[in-house]
């Protein structure tokens, strides 16, 4: 039986998961949504990204997992790989759902898409959040509108520290046993970064053809996937 522990991306908290714990639970294995500081119902915790780390971190001791697989979507992919290298044997693999990965010395914001400068001032126009995504943007994402709805209405605004500070790693993420879920309506191409680590050994890549957030449109499917990466 592994100990799978869930981690959502931004904005969003356990909750994310509600229809994917049932699924891994009935096979056999436990499964822990964990929600991160200064989001969904830990709103106004202060949180940086070590924050984070420490949290995943944290949840892993503090329930005395071992077998642990250890699930980062979106942002969250981020902290979850730096809490892989720190939980020592208690990891059986790390799975990253069409998420971030950390890189030793960057944050999120430095490796942005259209340029740190433009997630700094989306941030500062903020108050230093991270503004949720509406229901525009989650178009073209494989969602219906009911998922839309419940995914738009129970976002949080996400603490901007977590976006800006650096990642730490003792050693290459690629020496870790890792799995990457590539959900190919949100691009049918792992980003540079995951695709030099998928040529290591210990990484495999598996597709899912849906968007960017499959914990709401392929909850079944997801944990599926999950539970053949044990």
């Amino acid at each position: 039986m592994a100990e799978f522990v869930l981690v959502a991306g931004a904005w969003l908290g356990a909750w994310a998961w509600d229809d994917v714990v049932p699924e891994l639970r009935a096979a056999g294995h436990g499964a822990h949504a964990l929600t991160l500081s200064g989001l969904a119902e830990r709103r106004g915790a202060p949180a940086g990204q070590q924050t984070h780390v420490q949290d995943v971190v944290g949840e892993v001791e503090r329930l005395g997992l071992r077998d642990v697989v250890l699930v980062g979507h979106s942002y969250s992919g981020i902290p979850v790989g730096q809490a892989a290298e720190r939980i020592g044997d208690r990891l059986n693999r790390i799975v990253f759902v069409d998420s971030s990965v950390p890189a030793h010395g960057e944050s999120m914001a430095s490796a942005w898409w259209q340029g740190q400068a433009v997630l700094e001032a989306a941030l500062a126009g903020n108050g230093g959040d991270w503004a949720p995504v509406t229901a525009p943007e989650c178009e073209g994402q494989g969602l219906t509108d009911e998922q839309i709805a419940r995914f738009v209405g129970g976002c949080t605004p996400h603490p901007g520290a977590t976006l800006t500070e650096p990642a730490v790693l003792e050693r290459p993420l690629g020496d870790l046993p890792a799995t990457y879920v590539k959900c190919l309506l949100d691009g049918p191409e792992p980003t540079d970064d995951v695709a030099g680590l998928l040529e290591s050994d210990h990484w495999r890549l598996v597709e899912m053809d849906t968007g960017h957030w499959p914990m709401f449109s392929q909850p079944r499917e997801l944990a599926r996937i999950l539970v053949q990466q044990v």
